[in-house]
């Protein structure tokens, strides 16, 4: 009877332990996925962000579950805009209110991902 208790109690731990580790976390490989339509504009190729733009950004934004998901998407955006040239704070900052997206910190190649809340 010790034995079937103590072997249910793993078994409900494991399984515990699998629902929180398939809970799949943002990458940034779908962060570069979702935001890589947006470089045109964020380089003033294009004169506004394209719907590919805005609907990636928007499915990005409605993954984020906390603070530390902000963070990695910073983090992903910031190194993901390095491989690009001629990508501009003055069209970046542009993207939220283009796109409709409510963003809780400066969009900014200068920003430090760390701060935000």
């Amino acid at each position: 009877m010790k034995n079937l208790f103590f072997s249910m109690v793993f078994l409900l731990s494991f399984l515990f332990f699998l629902a929180h580790v398939s809970e799949a976390a943002i990458t940034c490989g779908t962060v570069d996925v979702k935001a890589a339509s947006c470089v045109t504009f964020a380089t003033g190729k294009d004169t506004k962000p394209s719907a590919a733009c805005c609907s990636g950004l928007q499915q990005l934004t409605q993954s984020v579950k906390s603070v530390d998901d902000k963070k990695t998407i910073c983090r992903c955006l910031k190194a993901g805009v390095q491989k690009f040239n001629g990508v501009q704070d003055k069209f970046l900052s542009k993207i939220p209110d283009a796109c409709k997206i409510k963003v809780t910190f400066p969009v900014s190649l200068s920003i430090n991902c760390e701060t935000i809340r």
